[in-house]
């Protein structure tokens, strides 16, 4: 039975040990240097003590990157992977929650690795180390396949991110059944569109490393010039993307799938957010010979639970469906007296199976708020996961995703919490209270606020305490902030205010 990530890693390399595993197009690492590279960095970690323990990786994209991932595996630990071009303050809120034992870096981020009073080692200076064999197999002997494999931060409602630690079985399980739900093989050219730092890359990482594919790690800046994107995914017969919903209208929304389309796409699956129609009929149109797929999962499972295949014409005005849960995952669908949703009937998704991680890292209250006794059974213990999303079954007997529950947002591709942008602001000297409320067709983050503080300087401020893709993209300031009649945030009269506002 397999227990570990790695031993996917391990089966590939005799097979195909001078394949290229991992590519930006300039660098790459064959599956025998990212063996190499991983053991040596798991001997230096053993070696000095950070076996057992969380590492934090701060490196920008590249082949590298995977293999320090990797590394802290073979050391029998955990990887924390936060945005080097995070804000400080929130940079600081991970390392405080997970409180790594050492930082591996790269030259670019060796200066802000060295600033925050952790042990550093340089990725140039350990991918060679002397490899401990017997190290590793001790570390490798006291595993169990509950072991963390990685802890992915989310947004959160406090202002303080969540940590969600997932271990090797739940990653076991989310490959084997998405490889088996998609179809993927050796010959499949991977174009990885998602930061290292998410969970989302997965589903290129880990069938690359079963398979002994190939991932291509598309250069972020490539997804402004999608003339330019198209070039690239061509010059690499890229045959597979797992993107963001907006990385896909970028391309189709300009016209570039007539001018030049990726003509080697055979795959292409889609998730995050939902896809409007017009642009994924012009997608079908331009390649209609490629296999089509809406995914759908949190973080908090895993990653995608749910997998429509495009097999179908869809009417006019059918949303796309998110399909019918992955092989050993459950879905429930509760309604708001507690009972399962009859069909048709708009009900919460939880999500129950091997693929619910384990929790939020060093936060039980989160952990207890999501992470719940399956409502529809109190036999014995059985964790399920509270998504938040609310959906439906159509007349096919697929799920269809509706509306998110409370404030949480998919924006950019990124899962946000409002909350978190009304706690940042309202630590901002002159702020007074803040709403956030989003308007969703056209993906528009609408802030208002009172305050002393003006518009301009409150938005620098901004910048400082928020990831990018989480800055509003429009702010009001306010004399007033709108109450309901028993003096909560009138939400819904802003809601309706932006909606006029931007007509």
């Amino acid at each position: 039975m397999q227990t570990n990530i790695l031993e996917y890693l391990e089966q590939t390399v005799p097979r195909l040990p001078d394949k290229v595993a991992f590519s930006d197009g300039t660098d790459h690492m064959t599956f025998a240097e990212l063996s190499e590279s991983a053991r040596s960095i798991g001997s230096y970690l053993l070696e000095h003590g950070h076996g057992r323990g969380c590492v934090a990786v701060l490196m920008d994209k590249h082949p590298t990157q995977l293999a320090t991932f990797f590394g802290v595996l073979y050391a029998g630990g955990f990887y924390v992977a936060p945005d080097a071009a995070m804000p400080p303050k929130r940079l600081q809120m991970i390392l405080d929650t997970v409180q790594p034992r050492m930082v591996i870096c790269d030259k670019k981020n060796m200066a802000l690795a060295s600033s925050l009073g952790l042990d550093v080692a340089l990725y140039d200076d350990i991918c060679c180390y002397p490899i401990n064999d017997a190290l590793i197999a001790c570390a490798r002997e006291v595993h169990v396949d509950t072991d963390p494999a990685y802890v992915v931060f989310t947004s959160g409602s406090t202002g303080v991110p969540k940590g969600v630690a997932a271990c090797h079985r739940s990653v076991i399980d989310y490959t084997e059944t998405l490889c088996e739900a998609i179809g993927f093989d050796e010959h499949t050219v991977f174009g990885n569109q998602t930061p290292l730092y998410f969970d989302a890359p997965l589903k290129e990482i880990m069938p690359t490393i079963k398979y002994g594919a190939t991932a291509y790690l598309i250069p972020k800046q490539l997804f402004m010039f999608p003339v330019k994107l198209c070039d690239y995914l061509n010059e690499h017969k890229i045959n597979t993307v797992c993107w963001v919903v907006s990385a896909l209208t970028m391309i189709s929304s300009l016209g570039v799938l007539e001018k030049n389309p990726p003509k080697y796409l055979e795959t292409v699956c889609f998730g995050s957010e939902v896809f409007p129609k017009k642009q994924y009929d012009l997608w079908r149109a331009a390649l209609p010979d490629a296999r089509f797929f809406n995914l759908y999962g949190p973080t908090e499972a895993t990653g995608m639970s749910c997998y429509w295949p495009a097999t179908r014409e869809l009417a006019e005005d059918e949303p796309i469906p998110v399909g019918r849960p992955f092989r050993n995952t459950r879905i429930l669908l509760i309604n708001e007296q507690g009972k399962r949703a009859e069909q048709g009937e708009v009900g919460e998704i939880y999500i129950s199976g091997t693929c619910v991680t384990l929790g939020y890292y060093n936060n039980p209250e989160k952990t207890a708020e999501a992470f719940l006794q399956n409502p529809l059974q109190s036999a014995y213990p059985e964790t399920v996961y509270r998504t938040g999303d609310l959906g439906r079954y159509n007349d096919y007997g697929e799920l269809v995703f509706v509306s998110r529950k409370d404030s949480q947002i998919k924006h950019m591709g990124h899962r946000i919490e409002l909350g978190e942008i009304e706690a940042a602001a309202a630590t901002v000297d002159g702020v007074g209270r803040v709403c956030c409320v989003y308007l969703a067709e056209q993906k528009k983050i609408v802030m208002y606020f009172v305050g002393e503080i003006e518009t301009a300087a409150l938005t620098k401020e901004l910048r400082l305490l928020l990831p990018r893709y989480m800055l509003p993209n429009v702010t009001h300031k306010l004399d007033t902030m709108p109450l309901t009649v028993n003096g909560k945030l009138d939400r819904r009269l802003l809601l309706e205010q932006a909606t006029q506002n931007d007509k």
